[in-house]
């Protein structure tokens, strides 16, 4: 009886053990799944470190790119979640699934179109030049010789680098971290875009744009190569919000003078 009873119990811990590793099994199936993008929910990737496109407020993301987001995934009828991450881990985002968009202020370059596409143009601005006062540079050509700072894998990277080469350039995660090497003359110039900018210039005292822009560019929605249909999806959605003064509002909310 006494054997009988421990073979019962051994059966009853075997039992066990099987419901416990197919329950973990499953736990980590959801996991993983979480981290995807789904049908009915759009994943927005960002570096919100880009004021008045992105960046946080509180608790919360806010800016120009996060509310034509939110106006898409209303279109859309879908749920936005914005997934804050370094600017140079969006678009290996965007590729692996695990966005379903990448918005951040982002130009269309040749590069970039190598790894995603992108949708139609949804906003507009300008790589401008930061120096302290006093400085002796004055326009982009006096950047030569310099040394620049720059956000990685932003187009100011792209254009530095290739105007200037890699030994003038010097990279930071964020710009706020370029501004502070800048204030502690740890380099010449910043080169970002012209929103970031002024927000920066506010500010640090100190500090000033230089008057001719760096270049001029336009800003899209970047998408997984595979992912035409919510491509189209999203241009048809951008041509109601331009057509209905939705995006221009938005824009203007954030930026009063252009």
């Amino acid at each position: 009886m006494k054997k009988n009873i421990l073979k019962i119990a051994a059966v009853c811990a075997m039992s066990a053990l099987m419901i416990s590793a197919l329950a973990g099994c499953g736990a980590t199936k959801d996991k993983k799944d979480d981290t995807t993008a789904s049908a009915d929910k759009l994943v927005m990737a960002t570096n919100a470190e880009f004021p008045p496109y992105e960046y946080h407020e509180n608790d919360k993301i806010v800016g120009i790119d996060a509310e034509v987001a939110q106006a898409i995934a209303d279109k859309l009828g879908m749920e936005l979640e914005i997934d804050d991450m370094a600017f140079d881990s969006i678009i290996p985002a965007v590729q692996s699934g695990k966005a379903s968009i990448g918005v951040a202020g982002m130009t269309v370059t040749e590069d970039r179109l190598v790894n995603v596409n992108f949708s139609d143009t949804y906003a507009h601005g300008k790589q401008v030049i930061i120096v302290k006062d006093g400085s002796p540079i004055a326009s982009p050509d006096d950047l030569k010789g310099k040394k620049v700072g720059v956000q990685t894998s932003t187009t100011g990277d792209i254009y530095i680098t290739d105007d200037y080469g890699d030994e003038s350039v010097e990279r930071y995660q964020k710009g706020a971290d370029a501004i502070q090497a800048l204030l502690q003359d740890k380099i010449d110039a910043v080169v970002i875009d012209s929103e970031p900018a002024k927000v920066f210039v506010s500010e640090n005292e100190g500090l000033k744009t230089v008057e001719t822009p760096y270049v001029e560019e336009d800003y899209a929605i970047a998408l997984a190569k595979d992912n035409t249909e919510l491509l189209d999806k999203i241009n048809s959605v951008l041509a109601e919000l331009k057509q209905d003064g939705t995006i221009d509002k938005i824009i203007s909310k954030y930026i009063t003078s252009k």
